[in-house]
């Protein structure tokens, strides 16, 4: 802003004021994205199994690239979690972040949704509209459900990735655009593409670097992270004291196979923040699905081998070779009743999945491949 000599002392102070407006504003927008990339930076991840591990190690590579990402994982595996990390930890975090579930939209609104329109494009555009990729420009752009997408928005899609151009509805003016996509789906894309449900060449071209995110039933050891995580979370956040997990319930957790994945457990932990604030869980407290759960009993060394009594002999005993023993036995029983499963395994034996490997490995314990 500037004024004309000669000015009105009311005329400087309200353009110094709006200065002032605006450089606050300004201020508050540097702090709410240097929040938002703190939020999503590594140390603030959730999991100590080996396969989220390779999962944050894999992002850490790839972050600040601006190759395309496929995010595959059932649902509530936290996949847009994973996009937003990615992205906060690029040299893109400065810019927009922008996500669209492609199964949330009818297909007639989502190439508008996507590319935008001008006025009078169609019936009802009474205004022109900016689309997802002109919101994405310089940034992110978190292709959710992709595999919903119709077969006439992919080859129109392709053409984004490929030429970096697009038009809106209505206009034949091209806009170039710099966009870093990432792609998720819960459906085998890969499958898709055999039976001509899903375009081979966007296939291949979104799937640059693959990640996939593991259910939480297969990395059982994050679950006892996960809940302290969660009562933390939103404890703070309804302003009430944490519910106490008792060992029991967490065993009857550990043994649930969470369809919905850390969602359903996020969900079930805020419900229990609200409904039982400072108490003690019950299985009662727990939704009916939860209440045929038998938590895995933990055999004891004395019922190792029931045929031997263990005793200490005149000539005394290798204490530590008789424990060894028995816990060579335990594990090797367990893997048993497991199949070979080996977070199942560690679960049945109180442990996580990475020292019992390395207990496998110090004893030569080796599980046999299924052919």
């Amino acid at each position: 802003d500037y004024v004309t000599k000669p000015f009105r002392l009311d005329e400087v102070k309200l353009i110094v004021d709006r200065a002032i407006e605006v450089s606050k504003i300004k201020k508050e927008n540097v702090r709410l994205k240097r929040e938002l990339k703190k939020r999503y930076e590594f140390h603030g991840l959730i999991g100590s199994s080996p396969e989220m591990q390779d999962v944050y190690s894999l992002i850490e590579k790839i972050a600040d690239t601006d190759s395309t990402i496929l995010i595959t994982g059932d649902s509530g595996t936290g996949k847009e979690l994973a996009a937003k990390i990615t992205h906060y930890n690029s040299s893109r975090s400065e810019r927009n972040f922008v996500p669209l579930n492609c199964a949330a939209i009818p297909k007639d609104l989502l190439e508008s949704e996507l590319f935008g329109h001008e006025r009078g494009a169609f019936t009802g555009a009474v205004t022109t509209r900016i689309g997802r990729f002109e919101l994405a420009n310089n940034g992110t752009l978190f292709l959710d459900e992709i595999g919903e997408l119709d077969p006439s928005l992919q080859v129109k899609l392709l053409r984004v990735l490929q030429e970096r151009e697009f038009e809106r509805i209505g206009s034949t003016k091209t806009i170039k655009v710099d966009v870093r996509i990432i792609a998720a789906t819960n459906k085998d894309l890969e499958r898709h593409t055999k039976e001509g449900r899903f375009r081979a060449d966007l296939f291949y071209r979104l799937n640059v670097i693959p990640i996939h995110l593991p259910p939480l039933k297969g990395r059982q050891e994050d679950i006892p992270l996960l809940v302290e995580h969660f009562l933390k979370k939103h404890s703070k956040s309804k302003k009430r004291p944490q519910p106490k997990i008792t060992d029991r319930i967490m065993d009857v957790f550990m043994n649930y196979q969470w369809p919905g994945n850390v969602r359903e457990l996020e969900n079930l932990i805020e419900r229990l923040t609200i409904l039982n604030p400072g108490e003690t869980v019950d299985i009662t407290d727990l939704p009916k699905r939860f209440h045929g759960i038998v938590p895995a009993k933990k055999v004891s060394a004395s019922k190792a081998n029931p045929s031997e009594e263990l005793s200490v002999s005149p000539e005394g005993v290798d204490l530590n070779g008789v424990i060894d023993d028995i816990e060579r036995k335990l594990i090797v029983q367990a893997l048993q009743l497991s199949k070979g499963v080996k977070s199942k395994a560690a679960s049945l034996l109180g442990l996580n999945r990475t020292t019992l490997v390395e207990k496998m490995k110090k004893k030569g314990i080796e599980v046999a491949s299924k052919n």
